[in-house]
């Protein structure tokens, strides 16, 4: 894999940690969800009026895909009500290059070499290292649940992501209306929580719909690395995001345990790093 994918996967990686500690800074994460989603929408919404329809053997996958992410926001707001960023983040990415691997040989045919699968180990004893507290606590409990969920919805959208945009005939359509269709998210949002959202301040609005920008920004590089790398080793690499969110939930959200979380994280980036190295 050329360093120029590297690169590409680590940026998004950074600002996929970015975006989640916006929501995780918030004071009503429900809003501001739906907000992030309209920051997928607008841009989209500007694309897929100058580019060409994806070709129609992609659009299962973006149905399926937009299924799938209704349940991740689901899961990833429970998560953040429940726990810190540098607890709930590592445990939801620190299973997902495990599962995609899984998916990857299931699916698509595709296999992860031995030293791969060890980088996976290291991964899981990061993940233990990073939760022992939320294994002991009952609210800790409910964290780990939803932070597992939220892993696993990343799991299938980047596996039918990875698969729908090979077979699309064009990154940036798909790229497009995989944004375009976060409009069934924002439209949930509005109709649950539509006197909070028009009570907002424009600051919110426009941090809220700024953080969903940089959230599809880092999602297209992902799709775009996906065409050109197996997804296996895609999600592995993108996985050193755990590393960017423990640093920032010490020094900018003042979440305690910063040792503890910072070496868990460290140990979670080794096994990504193996699994990159492996392909």
């Amino acid at each position: 894999m050329s360093i120029g994918i590297v690169l590409i996967i680590l940026a998004a990686a950074l600002l996929h940690a970015i975006w989640n500690t916006v929501v995780k800074a918030a004071t009503d994460r429900t809003v501001t969800l739906g907000l992030v989603a309209l920051g997928h929408v607008i841009p989209g919404a500007l694309m897929v009026v100058v580019l060409p329809l994806p070709e129609v053997e992609s659009l299962p996958y973006l149905a399926g895909s937009t299924v799938v992410h209704f349940g991740y926001f689901y899961m990833l707001n429970q998560a953040y009500r429940h726990g810190d960023l540098s607890v709930v983040y590592p445990i939801a990415r620190g299973v997902v290059p495990a599962l995609v691997a899984l998916w990857a040989v299931i699916f698509a045919g595709e296999h992860l070499p031995t030293q791969a699968w060890f980088g996976i180990a290291v991964i899981a004893i990061g993940i233990q290292m990073s939760s022992w507290s939320v294994l002991r606590q009952g609210v800790g409990r409910a964290s780990l649940v939803f932070a597992l969920g939220t892993g696993f919805c990343i799991s299938i959208y980047s596996l039918v992501d990875g698969l729908g945009v090979r077979v699309s005939g064009n990154i940036l359509s798909y790229w497009a209306w995989h944004s375009v269709l976060h409009i069934f998210l924002v439209g949930f949002v509005a109709l649950r929580r539509g006197t909070q959202l028009l009570a907002l301040p424009l600051r919110t609005w426009v941090v809220g719909i700024a953080g969903g920008m940089v959230s599809m920004t880092a999602y297209g590089l992902v799709l775009y690395a996906k065409n050109f790398a197996p997804l296996g080793v895609v999600s592995a690499l993108r996985e050193t995001s755990v590393i960017f969110a423990a640093m920032i939930g010490f020094l900018f959200l003042g979440e305690g345990n910063p040792l503890r979380r910072l070496l868990a994280a460290v140990m979670m980036a080794v096994g990504v790093t193996m699994i990159a190295l492996s392909s």
